[in-house]
């Protein structure tokens, strides 16, 4: 389909023209409410996510092609990947909201310019999903960087807080200006910013029939792996990491949930159209290997990440190497798009979707009963969980399910998301990859039940039972029924089928 011009395409921009509206709207709320405590800004601001949501679906069955859209001159893309992860933004901000309301850690005095933010970050992560410019993919990360750092640093009372923004902001900006640099050489390389074309333009640049190749296989290497630094660090990949322990540990938790969810899953879709547009051409791949590169990071990655998370004591900090584990596993998918074949390809992505739907339910459901325990105990330590499964066993039970299932339990959510990942690697003879994310789930296995040990198996020195609300026990359960029922019903996998990148 022809690219749309700007003013044309402003009809399928709805959903992000509304996060704007709606998070300006937030701030002016802020500044009129009377009691600057109320929750009216809050309930402004998920009505926002509300009204993207349903543009997204018009817009959406506006252009029920399958064909995608183009708009702003080919900048960005309207198809069902997009829309995909758009929904699941929305979704993961929604419930980032609601954790937010339920926790006492935020200033309520500051909420307005907290939930601007979080819509504003959510804008950035829809650019990230539906990019297919080099200059465009630039802006977006940006975006969603600055509005990240912010967020990492809310509580300004917190020398921890403090500290997390300072190394998310030092280590963010390394990453942004190594991955503008790859990019540089990309245009430089091919002469335009688009996706496809340069997909096309290294295709004739590589070919071997050429007495003097314009690119050569080297220099495109260099170029991915400066690119990689600018997504590895979105995605928490070994060696762009460093800054996730530290940023998770300080930030506010609803934050840190965020984080680890949203902000994964955009830079998936990154990563994802970045080189299935690109790079998806047989001949490209051949000529650089860019597979045992990915390879090599993915097994770094889970490994790093579940070696690290042994000996923590703090929930979240432990939940930050997990979410680099994950992050590793997800990898797996991502070596797949460097095989060649279209229907191992196929299976790589649909891997790597139902694998983000899984560790959405079960991630954010592990943070908000950290959450619920850090309001109540006032604690965010392993030690802080003594006993609870007799002060408060319904919250216990749902983390001990959310736990086993990050660890890939049957006949969980996380057994299944991981199943049809090792599958699909097995599929594609990554063999040895697939043994090393085998190993890395048992090792995962010893930090995970540590916390369940905790709560089911040591006293606690405080006996009195923990409250908590019926609207606390409802929204634990979005999380919760999903967690044991998603893998059993299979269903999202089947609908991944019809989630394609073009």
């Amino acid at each position: 389909m022809k690219p749309l011009e700007n003013i044309p395409s402003l009809a399928y921009f709805t959903p992000e023209i509304l996060l704007v509206i709606f998070a300006a709207a937030v701030i002016i709320l802020d500044l009129l409410v009377k009691n600057r405590e109320s929750q009216k800004v809050a309930y402004l601001a998920l009505i926002g996510l509300g009204s993207a949501l349903v543009a997204i679906i018009v817009t959406n069955s506006i252009s029920a092609s399958s064909e995608p859209v183009p708009l702003f001159w080919g900048m960005i893309q309207l198809d069902g990947f997009a829309v995909f992860f758009k929904i699941l933004l929305l979704l993961a901000t929604a419930a980032t909201i609601l954790f937010s309301l339920r926790s006492e850690e935020l200033d309520a005095k500051l909420k307005g310019e907290y939930y601007a933010l979080l819509l504003a970050v959510t804008f950035g992560m829809f650019l990230m999903a539906s990019s297919t410019n080099l200059l465009m993919i630039f802006i977006a990360l940006e975006t969603v960087s600055l509005t990240s750092y912010i967020l990492a640093g809310f509580l300004t009372h917190s020398p921890r807080s403090s500290e997390a923004a300072f190394k998310y902001i030092t280590y963010g900006a390394v990453a942004s200006g190594t991955m503008l640099f790859g990019l540089s050489l990309l245009f430089g390389m091919t002469g335009t910013g688009d996706l496809s074309e340069i997909s096309d333009q290294l295709v004739i640049l590589l070919a071997p029939e050429q007495e003097t190749p314009l690119v050569t296989p080297l220099a495109l290497l260099i170029s991915i792996t400066f690119i990689l630094a600018g997504i590895g660090y979105k995605i928490a990949s070994v060696p762009f990491h460093m800054w996730s322990p530290d940023v998770y540990e300080g930030a506010p938790i609803p934050i840190t949930a965020f984080l680890s969810v949203a902000s994964k899953a955009a830079g998936f879709a990154l990563l994802l159209r970045f080189f299935y547009t690109g790079f998806a051409d047989t001949k490209i791949m051949h000529s650089i290997d860019l597979g045992l590169l990915l390879a090599i990071v993915s097994a770094l990655t889970m490994t790093i990440g579940n070696l690290a998370a042994l000996p923590q004591q703090n929930v979240k900090r432990l939940l930050a190497y997990s979410s680099i584990a994950h992050g590793g596993y997800l990898l797996m998918g991502a070596v797949l798009l460097t095989s060649g074949n279209a229907a191992i390809v196929e299976r790589g992505v649909g891997a790597i979707i139902f694998y983000l739907i899984v560790y959405f339910f079960m991630n954010l459901g592990a943070f908000y009963v950290v959450v619920l325990i850090a309001n109540e105990a006032g604690t965010e330590m392993i030690d802080g969980y003594r006993g609870l499964s007799s002060r408060a066993p319904l919250v216990a039970g749902a983390m001990a399910i959310f736990l086993f299932s990050l660890t890939g339990i049957p006949i969980l959510a996380g057994f299944f998301g991981k199943w049809i990942l090792f599958t699909a690697v097995l599929e594609g003879k990554l063999y040895w990859l697939a043994f090393v994310g085998l190993i890395n789930s048992v090792i995962s296995l010893y930090y995970y039940a540590r916390i369940v040990k905790v709560m089911y198996f040591e006293a606690a020195e405080d006996t009195d039972k923990l409250s908590f609300s019926k609207g606390t026990f409802a929204l634990l359960s979005v999380f919760v029924v999903p967690t044991i029922f998603i893998g059993l019903l299979n269903i999202f996998y089947s609908l991944s089928g019809n989630i394609r990148l073009q």
